[in-house]
């Protein structure tokens, strides 16, 4: 496992990996895997579990013989926080899109917000955004919404362990949730404004935990690149 203070020049990435990087806001979990191979320079690494540009966090990587052991962290329990804004709807459910439909949120309660936090607590029903990387048709959804496409999205089951709202500023609710594998946090955030009778979209996202993985023990592209080289230096 390389994360925070355990690089050591002891390294074999092709026999195989765990790397536990902090992943920065506008960059693609695809792309930390191209510079990551860049500075280990072997080919073979995986991700166990995207991340949205806009999203920061733990994105865990296997390398090697370890990438047969992706799924293993994929199905483990996430943890995000971030923020909600009400008011509004995006055809991304994020704010990558403009805000397509508007909607006056001042009668809002925390009642009322409590009262739609609690209905997604357990197994739930979850459309994914049409913008995600999901395929139908052996294309991606966001390609086809790109295109202005019309696509039939299936409903999934997915669990809510945890719903926790840490701070209520209108339009803005700061939230942390547990969730399932498959877990869409976007469609999450739309469906939390339809169940206030309202919109909503989401503005901030931070994966904080996979099972008992901490983002705080990841390291940055950056520390990663500095602390590899400094273990190459030392071997030669």
């Amino acid at each position: 496992m390389l994360a925070k203070n355990s690089i050591s020049n002891l390294i074999d990435f092709s026999a195989g990996e765990v790397i536990l990087i902090d992943k920065q806001q506008g960059i693609s979990s695809f792309t930390i895997i191209r510079m990551l191979k860049r500075i280990v320079r072997i080919k073979k690494i995986g991700h166990a579990g995207t991340l949205d540009p806009m999203a920061t966090g733990l994105v865990i990587l296997c390398t090697g013989k370890m990438t047969k052991q992706i799924e293993q962290y994929q199905g483990q329990e996430k943890t995000y926080e971030g923020v909600i804004t009400l008011g509004g709807i995006t055809p991304s459910y994020d704010a990558e899109t403009e805000v397509s439909e508007s909607f006056d949120y001042s009668k809002i309660k925390i009642e009322d917000i409590e009262t739609a936090r609690k209905s997604f607590i357990g197994e739930i029903e979850q459309i994914p955004p049409i913008y995600s990387a999901l395929k139908v048709g052996g294309e991606r959804l966001y390609k086809k919404a790109r295109k202005g496409e019309k696509v039939e999205i299936k409903s999934r089951k997915v669990e809510i362990y945890s719903f926790d709202i840490l701070d209520v500023s209108l339009p803005k609710v700061r939230f942390r949730v547990k969730c399932s594998k498959g877990t869409y946090i976007r469609s999450l955030a739309y469906d939390f404004g339809r169940a206030l009778q309202n919109g909503a979209y989401l503005t901030e996202l931070r994966r904080t935990f996979i099972g008992d993985y901490a983002v705080s023990d990841a390291l940055s592209i950056q520390e990663f690149e500095v602390k590899i080289a400094a273990a190459q230096e030392v071997i030669l």
